[in-house]
């Protein structure tokens, strides 16, 4: 089967640091999306200075998903001690009419490779928020948490076998950088799936992706939200390699058991090639951390270089029966 890959819009990048506004003057990457109301929201990551390098969330709206209207205040900035030092890469999803948020922060300035923990927010308006706090475990050095959309039926924990249909649990995907070795089954940072009781805490973990390809072989991680599609849970992630270039593949999950892997790209759908993605504050970076389905298209949003916002496309349908195929 030829190799699928998402288009890129030709108006790239969506979004670009604002000088006249100091918070997001210097880069603006890492976006979320949701779509509500016939209108795409965008929370999104932007530097100011890079001394510290302390990262804010800013929002965008747009109704045609390429031209966005940008609110001049920052949305989001540190605010607990646990964001002190930055809050990075934002991930939307709606669950039971709610708008979650869920977020990096980290234990010291990003030049001093700090541990990384993802933390937890609502908001009915893009613009305030209520903490709800760090989800992940201690220690954990844990990034790329996204959550399921809706409660899925439970699994057990060292098996693929629904515990009870009747039983449903929170679930979310994410990526414990520490969990390495003979005691987790894994040489490289995998992707893993949580499953708990309550949004705030998840108590129960099965391995679900690692790396295997040469273009993902250091560490793989979750991008946006996985979508609920006709043939499973369509899961966009990232793969970094030897010469630390980042590129996106996908997948599709079984949607009563998501820990069943249906499908899997060997090859990347997306990867730098054009300068705004090759040349930048990381350069080679492809970063997917939002999407939508729009008339069976899907929209992708990803951070460029660690610098802009950029959107690539494709059509659903296509893009499905090429992960369900490429096995």
């Amino acid at each position: 089967m030829k190799t699928v890959h998402l288009e890129r819009n030709k108006n790239n990048p969506v979004l670009t640091p604002k000088k006249s506004n100091w918070w997001e003057s210097q880069a603006v990457f890492n976006c979320a999306i949701l779509c509500l109301d016939n209108r795409i929201h965008m929370l999104y990551r932007a530097i100011g200075e890079y001394e510290n390098y302390i990262s804010r969330i800013g929002y965008a709206s747009s109704t045609d998903g390429i031209n966005f209207d940008r609110y001049d205040e920052p949305v989001m900035v540190p605010e607990e001690a646990y964001e002190e030092y930055g809050i990075e890469d934002p991930r939307l999803v709606e669950i039971n009419h709610q708008i979650y948020l869920s977020y990096v922060t980290l234990s010291g300035y990003v030049r001093e490779h700090p541990e990384a923990s993802t933390a937890l927010a609502t908001t009915s308006d893009f613009r305030n928020y209520v903490r709800l706090g760090i989800i992940t475990s201690k220690g954990s050095d844990n990034k790329d948490v996204v959550l399921f959309p809706e409660k899925v039926n439970a699994i057990t924990q060292n098996s693929n076998k629904k515990i009870d249909n009747k039983t449903t649990t929170y679930l979310f995907l994410h990526r414990p950088t520490s969990w390495i070795g003979p005691k987790f089954g894994v040489a490289r940072p995998s992707i893993w799936l949580g499953e708990g009781n309550a949004l705030t805490k998840f108590e129960r973990h099965t391995l679900l992706m690692q790396p295997e390809q040469d273009w993902e072989q250091l560490k793989i991680g979750a991008g946006p939200p996985p979508l609920k599609t006709r043939a499973g849970w369509l899961l966009l992630y990232h793969g970094k390699d030897s010469e630390a270039v980042y590129r996106s593949g996908a997948a599709v999950l079984d949607l009563n058991d998501p820990s069943k892997v249906l499908g899997r790209t060997k090859r990347p759908i997306l990867e730098p090639t054009e300068p705004y993605e090759k040349n930048g504050d990381v350069n080679n970076v492809v970063f997917p951390t939002g999407s939508c389905i729009i008339d069976n298209k899907l929209f992708v949003y990803y951070g460029a270089a660690d610098k802009v916002c950029c959107l690539a496309t494709i059509e659903l349908d296509p893009l499905l029966d090429y992960i369900l195929a490429d096995i």
